[in-house]
């Protein structure tokens, strides 16, 4: 339907008027405004929110709403209602105005006119990065949107999708995981050893949604724990042992009592056991097929600082704790594929050394902590893509 427009009658005589019956004498809506409803692909808005004031009126009826695409043909109405606002769903048009009609049938003058402008979308974030933890992801990303269009911002939009270490690709049905004002979010209540991806878009006050960052995170959850206490052999043979995994019940599943291990260091199945050499507390790798590397010949700052394991450097042979370092364990999982776990010891005194301690569950894989970019396998070798 096209709008019809309302004629003013003109005074033919000098005492002639406008009646009640034949002129719009209705105020027309103010403060036109609309809202887009983002829908995970970027610039294809799920629909558009229009929003105006309210024309106080005892003889309203409805409001018109129109719009037209493209700009240079006529406005179409669109659909009425009795509220303040308008939900459109599907493709939207280019421009909106809104009119008041009263109880006879007369309509207002439109209301200005919004248009619904795509070039005020925002960039997409510049890198984006994660880390694995128990149970969850930390993802964090660059806060140019935000910092580049600080009045344009509204949030942040977070997705995720499984993940295929085999052949390095994100998987093809994403799910939004949240929203936020930070460049930064944490995904909970996830399952250690599943493989994910993650990507953000920004989106702009209007509800533009941007492009999502290219290439995303990938990333996998990982049991760990803190402040765990082993004692050297020579000391307390009972708790001088560890083990990072042990499936009791041969079921498969890292269940949270197999799981970090303090046990004998006598015992022939641990992964390492501590012992003196000289005065110096040694990790000394037991079973067959674990071996241990220094992780950084630096310090790092903490256990997550320990990101994807190193492909090369490890050693049967003990090496000497040290506090405030890292150390990456290799070992075998008994099926072709190794297992890694992560160890930053925090105090090492006479007779005990304290650590902090992650575990990858996911067989093959060596994400302990953070990375830039997408892993993969390619001949037996690890590969980063696009780590920053």
């Amino acid at each position: 339907m096209k709008r019809s427009l309302w004629i003013t009658c003109i005074a033919v005589v000098a005492i002639a008027a406008c009646s009640d019956s034949t002129g719009p004498d209705i105020a027309r809506p103010e403060n036109l405004t609309y809202r887009l409803e983002p829908s995970g692909e970027p610039l294809q808005p799920m629909g558009i929110v229009l929003l105006w004031d309210a024309v106080l009126d005892p003889e309203l009826e409805i409001y018109n709403v129109y719009s037209r695409s493209p700009a240079s043909s006529e406005f179409d109405l669109r659909g009425s209602t009795t509220s303040t606002s308008f939900h459109d769903e599907g493709p939207i048009d280019i421009e909106y105005f809104v009119t008041a009609v009263n109880l006879d049938g007369r309509e207002s003058a439109e209301s200005d006119v919004v248009f619904v402008d795509e070039l005020l979308a925002l960039e997409s974030p510049a890198w984006i990065e994660s880390t694995s933890l128990n149970g969850a992801v930390h993802v964090a990303w660059s806060d140019n949107p935000f910092l580049n269009e600080p009045d344009g911002f509204q949030n942040y939009r977070v997705y995720s999708t499984g993940f295929s270490i085999d052949d390095g690709l994100c998987g093809a049905s994403w799910t939004l995981e949240g929203t936020t004002v930070s460049p930064e979010f944490l995904a909970s209540a996830l399952t250690n050893g599943v493989p994910l991806c993650f990507a953000v878009s920004a989106v702009s006050i209007e509800g533009w949604e941007g492009v999502w960052t290219d290439p995303p995170t990938a990333d996998t959850p990982r049991p760990d724990a803190r402040n765990v206490l082993v004692t050297r052999m020579g000391f307390n043979v009972n708790t001088s042992g560890f083990r990072y995994f042990l499936d009791a019940n041969a079921n498969g599943v890292a269940d949270a009592t197999e799981l970090g291990i303090v046990t004998r260091g006598d015992a022939l199945d641990i992964d390492f056991r501590i012992v003196d050499v000289a005065g110096a507390m040694v990790i000394e790798p037991v079973r067959p097929g674990t071996e241990v590397v220094l992780y950084s010949t630096d310090p790092s700052a903490d256990l997550t600082a320990i990101d994807v394991a190193p492909t090369a450097g490890y050693s049967a042979l003990g090496i000497t704790a040290e506090p405030g370092f890292g150390y990456v364990f290799q070992m075998s999982g008994g099926d072709g594929f190794a297992r890694f776990g992560a160890m930053w010891v925090t105090h090492v005194g006479q007779d005990f050394i304290i650590f902090d301690w992650a575990y990858q569950t996911d067989p093959g894989n060596p994400e302990l902590r953070i990375h830039g970019g997408v892993p993969t396998f390619d001949g037996g070798e690890l590969v980063i893509r696009g780590s920053r």
